[in-house]
């Protein structure tokens, strides 16, 4: 029952890139990189990043599993929103103008741009180009080539997360053949790097008449058109249905930049397509693969088992990562009655018993999200700073009265209260908006039942929803369990169209603007924006901004955590549960990694990125 956020992965990625800047202020910064409120680990001329072998060999295979819900694909386009495109894709055929650094949080480097000058005031950034940025057709990267970029993932036929997140870029302009400048309607600390993470991608992509119209295709036409990008890989041998292999590219541009040394290891990735959890992990034990990553307690512990373990063949290892434990929580979709109600929202919440699901269900392998930024500095914590008073107080009578109180944590059933104490302070909440029982039925004054849904695409996600349902059904409370399949899913997510659903949100050490996508007013009412839970209150939306316009490290923090606390106790979040480490399991006879991953790293990601084939 895990999604993603990042529901199109190499849009969402790619606009919620984590490194920011320091903005007005400070002096013009242009230099190989960027640091967040200080220096940057890797000074100029550095030769690789400390967690790769740089004398890594080159050749063979890594042999994947999606890790995209939708396991099989359509289109190669990634950035469209019909279709969905290969696991993968993105991060391996499109190169960006920064970098980032795994051991590092808040830092990225030159890639596609040797060179990034920020202004003093903070309205723009001039990045200029490589002479030796290559697309995999030979043509040099050009400033044209991010300009195009730009302007057509603002379009009309990509995802509305583009434009909300870029809603403060005021436009890009072209310097020179290799300058390009992004300017901004207002100093944001964020945007440089937000627009420095963009994908670059050809203007020859798709390029081509439409036969039927005799015009140039639009964006949202260029479907199976291969992808013309810098990255390290080029899309190989395809089964549609069945694989799609990755081919690495031995003319690659940045081959031997610091950034990529010691990276992009194997000559070929494939990415295989199976029906359903239980056929990928039978796959794995069958030697069908060489890697995946368990999301599942129960899998971990009970069924990562078989010959190939025995004879240590393929191991299991859990990887401690420093990253941010992000929100996986259920969504409340307010725009719905009761779900607009703060007291039937938090009602539901008080109904999860989520210490007995954690030692019944989850082989105690969790521990419960607390806020949206856990694991990270921005966390509130206690009684509100004065830093964070002087933020809230203005706001008073538009956010809930605890929001200044101590910050939220979610009801326990295993200390100071219980889970029959807690539904009794359910009932009180529910008495209080109106729902009592009437014949044995909890209704509404119209006589209406409190019936909800949960929308879901995984049949399994009925087993862990289960404790929950039976626990509201104590309050008079219905909760029906809804499994539709992955398209329709995706579909009624995009017109906001449930009661309520479950979203693994990704965290960041460094929120931005982002957040105006997941919480802001205006992407409330933006179809497929990922304001799920469709809060619209103007006192969030000067709390994202402040976040976002800070120009010192104290100011920032003061108005994230008192973000946290707007977003977190007006209860449009049910907190779910998150894990420290990386659950993988691999294939140790054919695989090589380096000695330890680095904090940041993605699991997966750290892999594909570092890992090499045994000689």
């Amino acid at each position: 029952m895990r999604i993603s956020v990042r529901r199109y992965p190499t849009l969402r990625a790619a606009v919620f890139f984590m490194v920011s800047l320091l903005l007005q202020g400070s002096p013009a910064w242009a230099a190989h990189g960027y640091a967040l409120w200080g220096e940057l680990k890797y000074p100029e001329g550095f030769t690789h990043f400390n967690y790769v072998n740089p004398q890594a060999p080159k050749g063979g295979e890594l042999r994947l599993v999606s890790n995209l819900r939708t396991s099989t694909f359509d289109k190669y386009n990634p950035f469209t929103l019909r279709g969905a495109g290969p696991a993968y894709l993105s991060s391996l055929m499109f190169d960006s103008l920064l970098a980032g650094s795994l051991d590092e949080s808040g830092a990225a480097y030159g890639l596609l741009a040797e060179d990034v000058q920020a202004a003093p005031d903070g309205l723009s950034v001039v990045f200029r180009l490589r002479d030796t940025a290559r697309f995999h057709n030979g043509d040099p990267v050009l400033a044209a080539d991010v300009k195009h970029t730009f302007d057509t993932l603002m379009g009309p036929h990509t995802s509305p997360a583009y434009k909300t997140v870029l809603a403060e870029v005021a436009g890009l302009d072209v310097i020179d053949e290799r300058t390009v400048r992004y300017r901004f309607k207002s100093p944001d600390r964020e945007l440089p790097l937000t627009v420095g993470s963009l994908p670059v991608f050809s203007r020859a992509w798709g390029n081509e008449i439409d036969p039927q119209t005799g015009q140039r295709k639009t964006f949202d036409k260029v479907v199976t058109d291969i992808p013309i990008g810098s990255g390290p890989y080029k899309i190989g041998p395809v089964n549609f249905g069945k694989d799609i292999t990755y081919v690495r590219d031995p003319a690659y541009w940045a081959r031997d930049l610091a950034v990529r040394r010691g990276t992009a290891n194997f000559d070929r990735v494939t990415v295989k397509i199976y029906k359903d959890a239980t056929a990928r992990l039978e796959a794995l034990k069958a030697g069908e693969f060489d890697l995946m990553r368990f999301f599942s307690a129960g899998d971990w512990a009970r069924r990562v088992t078989g010959r190939k373990f025995d004879t240590g063949e393929l191991v299991k290892g859990e990887f401690t990562h420093s990253l941010p434990t992000g929100f996986q929580s259920y969504v409340l979709n307010t725009r719905r009655e009761p779900l607009d109600d703060i007291r039937v929202r938090e009602a539901l919440g008080l109904a999860v018993d989520y210490e007995w699901m954690n030692r019944q269900m989850f082989y105690n392998a969790y521990q419960r999200v607390e806020g949206l930024f856990g694991n990270t500095d921005c966390s509130a914590d206690g009684l509100p700073s004065p830093e964070e008073a002087a933020l809230l107080d203005p706001l008073r009578g538009q956010l809930p009265s605890a929001v200044f109180g101590p910050a939220y944590r979610p009801p326990r059933t295993d200390r100071e209260s219980s889970l029959r104490q807690n539904l009794r302070r359910a009932q009180a909440l529910l008495r209080e908006a109106g729902w009592t029982v009437q014949a044995g039925v909890l209704r509404n004054a119209e006589g209406r039942a409190l019936v909800l849904e949960y929308l879901d695409s995984n049949e399994v996600g009925a087993r862990v929803v289960a404790p929950w349902i039976r626990n509201l059904q104590k309050l008079g409370v219905t909760l029906r369990f809804r499994p539709v399949d992955f398209a329709l899913y995706q579909q009624r997510l995009r017109g906001f169209d449930f009661d309520i659903i479950s979203i693994n949100f990704q965290g960041t050490h460094n929120p931005g603007s982002e957040y105006a996508d997941l919480f802001g007013s205006e992407a409330a009412k933006t179809p497929d924006s990922g304001n799920f839970a469709g809060m619209a209150n103007p006192a969030v939306d000067a709390l994202i901004n402040r976040m976002t316009s800070a120009k010192t490290r104290p100011e920032f923090l003061a108005a994230c955590r008192a973000l946290d606390r707007a977003v977190s106790h007006s209860h449009i979040l049910i907190p779910q549960w998150s894990a420290t480490t990386h659950r993988m399991a691999y294939n140790a006879w054919r695989l090589e990694r380096p000695t330890e991953m680095p904090p940041y790293a993605s699991g997966e990601g750290w892999a594909i990125d570092t890992w090499w084939a045994k000689q």
